[in-house]
């Protein structure tokens, strides 16, 4: 992220939540829809303004980059948002995921492929460079291969730490788990909990617990 920010001094944060993203070392205004998300920044994070992604109220190319993470596809309408997106900043730094590879995800194939069915009809990678692409953008897109030791709370941040999920606390705080059906979600946990206490789990997926990062899909698109 801080690459591809490059030597951009102002930043805009859309779809900023409670700023977990946000560069320290730029000058930073976050755009966040929801009054409980902005409630949530700490004192120590950057000022926010209460809009939506489809109405920046800032003047074209206002900033030099415009960031957007894990956010596109919440919004209502993705076109008029990376135009917004694209008009008030010069630059454009993306977070998403590739559907593709996260389908792969252990979680999610052996346990929850109703995440991947849900995941298939939001705007994630194909669309949001699709829509750059049309609107005469030339993205890159690079991995963004996850840390094991990941202390965001993010769907697959606790790949190699698969105890997390049993937390109904975690899960709270992952919206493609919190958007299903729980009792659905709660026979997935309990698989889970059976495979953890069996060893099946760890037998299963031994090659994982040596590796420090692994690709889930997640990309940066940076145009």
């Amino acid at each position: 992220m801080t690459a591809a920010l490059g030597d951009a001094r102002s930043v805009v944060n859309v779809g900023a939540g409670a700023g977990s993203y946000e560069p320290g070392d730029r000058d930073v205004v976050a755009v966040e829809p929801s009054s409980r998300m902005i409630a949530q920044r700490p004192a120590t994070a950057a000022a926010a303004v209460q809009a939506r992604a489809e109405g920046l109220p800032f003047p074209d190319g206002a900033f030099d980059v415009g960031m957007a993470v894990l956010t596109v596809h919440h919004w209502t309408d993705v076109t008029a948002g990376l135009a917004e997106l694209r008009r008030v900043s010069r630059r454009q730094v993306i977070v998403t995921w590739d559907q593709a590879v996260f389908s792969r995800f252990w979680l999610v194939r052996d346990y929850l492929p109703e995440i991947a069915e849900h995941e298939s009809r939001l705007a994630c990678l194909d669309r949001i460079v699709e829509e750059l692409r049309a609107a005469g953008e030339t993205p890159t897109v690079a991995p963004l291969p996850v840390p094991s030791d990941c202390v965001d709370g993010f769907l697959g941040a606790y790949w190699r730490r698969p105890e997390a999920y049993l937390s109904e606390r975690v899960r709270a705080g992952m919206s493609g788990v919190a958007l299903l059906d729980q009792n659905v979600v709660a026979d997935a946990v309990g698989r889970l909990r059976a495979d953890l206490a069996d060893g099946h789990w760890h037998r299963h997926h031994v090659g994982l617990l040596g590796r420090t990062e692994l690709d889930l899909g997640y990309r940066l698109v940076s145009t």
